[in-house]
């Protein structure tokens, strides 16, 4: 059924390089299963961080000196569902190729930032953490593509695993809000499973979600470099390719751990996402498609629609000097425009 309302859809009128890799329902599903695996993420990030904020403050028997640099709130009514469907669409239209990249990318920069991360390594894994949000959408869809390839009801595969990523989704944010609203209420009165459950185990959140996060990229690299040489004739076109992607990255990776170093906050983050991602579309103008170059473009657009809404994130999960750091800055940005005023008024 699907096939047959595919093939109405004129695409001889489009240039080969605007064309999707594969049925354009079949890429709206493994869209669809990426922004939910995003929003599991974040809803869970969100939790983790709200319990971690709870303990210290029982710890210490106050309110916490400390004051929160996140709100704990998703993004929710029609600005969250424009959100999550424009994330659905990127998704979609980014190709399986350019999407085994950043999985790629995202894992060579994951495992060089927990060599490198030294004692703050709990902080730096809640801060890949935020950063892996497309990524992991990216891990999905080209996960799916690589495990439904041939398959000859793949769009109704599909169709299910959409319906139960939007299930656990829905689970995630319903829980999201429970605790938000009832935790403080029903973990001092004990009659409450899910709370009880969160107090006495919720420690073991955040470890949960990143064994669950190397098994998630586990896979994707496995699709992602099956996938990337499947466009290759030859071995010699592979090295061609491979080569110059791999000694790039490792210097970009480590220019990219030195910046975040030198200019702590998530603006930082937000740099090196452009820096990345630019890197990426140079490679690709070398050795790539035109094809490659449209669905980075389209990255960047993903990344930003991921992680600008989810500063807050990034801002309680920056250790307490770069916090420190971010919050004098910004005091510094407020202050310059107030003595700029009172100079031009003497």
């Amino acid at each position: 059924m699907f096939s047959f309302i595919t093939s109405l859809i004129p695409t001889s009128y489009f240039p080969e390089w605007l064309t999707l890799d594969t049925n354009p329902v079949n890429s709206f599903l493994q869209g669809l299963v990426g922004s939910c695996g995003i929003l599991v993420l974040c809803s869970l990030i969100r939790l983790h961080l709200f319990l971690e904020e709870e303990s210290w403050s029982d710890k210490d028997g106050t309110s916490g000196q400390r004051t929160p640099s996140h709100q704990s709130r998703a993004n929710t009514g029609l600005v969250g569902t424009l959100q999550f469907f424009f994330v659905t669409g990127t998704l979609a239209v980014v190709g399986s190729r350019v999407a085994s990249l950043v999985v790629l990318e995202f894992c060579l920069r994951a495992v060089s930032g927990l060599v490198t991360a030294g004692p703050e390594s709990k902080k730096f894994v809640q801060q890949l953490l935020v950063q892996s949000q497309f990524s992991l959408g990216c891990a999905l869809s080209c996960s799916l593509h690589f495990l439904h390839e041939g398959a000859s009801q793949r769009w109704l595969c599909l169709l299910l695993a959409a319906a139960l990523s939007w299930f656990l989704a829905r689970q995630a944010a319903l829980l999201l809000h429970h605790v938000l609203s009832l935790y403080r209420l029903h973990s001092s009165q004990r009659y409450c499973g899910t709370c009880i459950s969160l107090l006495t185990s919720g420690r073991c959140l955040l470890p949960m979600l990143c064994r669950t996060m190397v098994i998630t990229f586990s896979v994707a690299v496995v699709a992602a470099i099956s996938i990337i040489n499947q466009h290759f004739l030859s071995a010699t076109e592979a090295l061609r390719f491979w080569t110059p992607l791999t000694i790039c990255y490792t210097l970009l990776v480590v220019y990219m751990q030195e910046e975040q170093h030198r200019m702590p906050g998530s603006q930082a983050v937000l740099n090196t996402v452009v820096v990345r991602l630019g890197g990426l579309m140079v490679l690709m103008l070398t050795v790539g498609r035109w094809a490659d170059v449209l669905h980075i473009l389209i990255c960047f657009l993903g990344e930003a629609s991921c992680l600008i809404p989810t500063k807050d994130l990034l801002d309680a999960a920056l250790p307490q000097e770069e916090e420190d750091y971010a919050r004098y800055t910004k005091r510094e940005h407020q202050r310059r425009p107030q003595t700029q005023e009172k100079e031009h008024r003497t």
